[in-house]
């Protein structure tokens, strides 16, 4: 089949105004939580999510991080501070984030500010995380020229001699982001390409719900 003939049709659900809560978190649980108890793919990553950032010469990058939380209305992911999307992000503190997930048909668009979360909440969840990761994070200068994959392993073969019987401390380069949302949207998929849009904005501390035309 050639690309311009790829297509597939959305028939599961629709999305009416009645249907969904007020408050666009509530939602997004909702809708998470249908999306990581209906069949999921063994592929598929729920709490996988584009996360698009732009610099100050206005070119946007895009890449896919894992959402490690929703507190106080914030949607949490960790990253190296040093790498591409980090120093994006210190240019220009407004980002989007989109979760897709194909076997619901369903999409959630995100557009916001993001901020560094604490240091102590950046060593925490560090500390959660398994010893491989946590060597990971000291092993790559994100984003960088390297030479090849050798000097990755090297560098990481003396990092697991040096702390082979130590706590692996979590890097001051490191740590997390909370993306405060002022427009959250949830997309259904529908036929003919009709689809349902839902989009929550913030004003003034309060959320209003409109509809978008397909």
């Amino acid at each position: 089949m050639s690309i311009d003939q790829m297509r597939k049709s959305y028939k599961l659900s629709g999305l009416l105004e009645h249907e969904v809560h007020a408050n666009p978190f509530e939602q997004f649980h909702a809708w998470f939580n249908q999306a990581k108890d209906a069949e999921v793919p063994s592929w598929l990553e729920i709490n996988a999510m584009t996360l698009s950032t732009a610099g100050v010469d206005g070119r946007v990058s895009n890449r896919i991080v894992l959402l490690k939380g929703v507190e106080s209305e914030r949607f949490i992911f960790f990253t190296n501070y040093e790498s591409h999307k980090g120093k994006q992000i210190a240019d220009n503190a407004f980002v989007a984030l989109c979760f897709f997930w194909p076997h619901v048909e369903r999409q959630i668009r995100i557009c916001g500010q993001a901020e560094k979360s604490t240091r102590q909440a950046s060593i925490e969840y560090f500390d959660s995380r398994p010893r491989g990761s946590q060597l990971g994070a000291h092993v790559s200068a994100q984003s960088t020229v390297i030479t090849d994959r050798h000097a990755i392993e090297r560098t990481l073969a003396k990092l697991e001699t040096q702390y082979a019987d130590k706590d692996i401390p979590c890097p001051e380069h490191w740590g997390g982001y909370s993306v405060m949302a002022d427009e959250i949207e949830f997309w259904q998929g529908r036929d003919n390409r009709l689809h349902d849009r839902l989009v929550y904005h913030r004003t003034e501390g309060q959320w209003t719900l409109s509809r978008l035309a397909p």
